[in-house]
């Protein structure tokens, strides 16, 4: 007897468990009806995504049977290859979303993120309960329930965001009403993206023996004072190829090409450009190969927290306050009064990037490779 409830059946294919072994339905051990349905909605960014991955154990703990749908942007579908959490992911730019969200009925929806669309999103589906942030008849965001209010009226007054002291994953473990410890950011890689990060050392003739430090020298094109500047990183290089042995890779997307190949003619053997046009999974696989990491308040920032790297992050325009660290990550900032200010652009100097000095990176480097 054909067992359609079982999350492992596609409906149009046998399940993989039948391919790979011949069971059937009647004596099959991998059986696990679907009991209660849970669709995330979370579309932007990507790094926000990828730290937003850490609600998913707190959901299993609180619903062990619970069959996951995420909701999100094709840009950020990577971000949850090898994810044992998540039973599917939707693309919102895909038709097909829209029938299978017009037809199924889930019993929690859950929108951590107060965007129209993703609101809109929330509001139109068939769930029993819904958290987080719904879309009005007057096409007006609100927040569903009361843990989710603090957050919604953080994103509508820069003051609030910038007195707030909670963590984003507190924020968000409150509004999905998970009273948990254990809140990892979810990324795994597998065995072929850890042997391509293997082979770019070969390639590279990269020194096993000897540490590694990555930049991540950008934040793309919205927030321009996220990323250092050029001349710091310019900087922290040369005292790092003078006073140390240690390599220097390069990370960033499109928009830090020319900054990274420029970069890295500083010293073609130890200054290393991983490349600005890896797909994401690359991006992940390669940033696992640095020791520490420096970078802005960025997907890299996130990316390295989920893998357990060492982090100096650098902040300006956004909240430090909002960041967990996790143990892993040494925050760094100027002390202007003008931080946190949420502003795309500034024409302030000094600002609160080139007030950050090289020296002081250098030496928190040398401090946290040590330990």
């Amino acid at each position: 007897m054909l067992k359609r409830d079982c999350k492992h059946f596609p409906g149009d294919r046998p399940c993989s468990y039948h391919k790979l072994e011949g069971v059937k339905c009647d004596n099959c051990q991998y059986y696990e009806p679907v009991k209660f349905k849970i669709l995330i909605i979370k579309l932007d960014a990507v790094g926000d995504v990828l730290r937003t991955t850490c609600i998913l154990p707190g959901l299993k703990e609180k619903f062990p049977e619970a069959h996951i749908t995420w909701i999100t942007r094709k840009n950020a579908r990577e971000i949850f290859y090898n994810n044992p959490y998540v039973d599917r992911v939707l693309e919102i730019e895909n038709q097909e979303t829209n029938y299978f969200l017009q037809v199924e009925k889930f019993d929690l929806a859950l929108n951590l993120d107060s965007s129209p669309i993703s609101s809109a999103i929330c509001s139109s589906v068939i769930s029993k309960e819904k958290l987080g942030f719904g879309l009005d008849e007057k096409g007006k965001v609100f927040p569903i329930n009361p843990e989710a209010e603090e957050w919604f009226l953080m994103g509508a007054f820069d003051d609030l965001k910038k007195k707030n002291t909670q963590t984003y994953q507190s924020i968000i473990l409150n509004i999905a009403k998970l009273k948990t410890e254990n809140y990892p950011i979810i990324l795994y890689l597998n065995e072929k993206e850890k042997k391509f990060a293997e082979k770019f050392l070969t390639n590279h003739k990269i020194d096993r023996t000897k540490k590694i430090i990555g930049l991540n020298t950008g934040a793309g094109p919205r927030w321009k004072f996220k990323s250092w500047t050029l001349e710091g990183f310019e900087k922290l290089i040369y005292l790092l190829l003078k006073n140390t042995d240690y390599y220097i890779f390069l990370y960033g997307g499109p928009f830090e090409k020319e900054r990274n190949e420029y970069l890295s003619k500083i010293d073609n053997k130890r200054v290393v450009d991983t490349g600005t046009n890896n797909s994401l999974r690359e991006f992940f696989a390669l940033m696992d190969l640095c020791d520490l990491l420096v970078t802005g308040d960025t997907l890299a920032m996130h990316t390295a927290t989920a893998l357990g790297k060492k982090i100096i992050a650098l902040f300006g325009p956004t909240s430090a306050n909002e960041i967990e660290t996790y143990g892993l990550i040494t925050k760094i900032q100027s002390d202007l009064d003008c931080l946190v200010c949420y502003k795309m652009d500034c024409d302030f100097d000094p600002n609160c990037m080139n007030s950050i000095k090289a020296e002081t990176i250098y030496n928190k480097i040398l401090e946290l490779i040590k330990v």
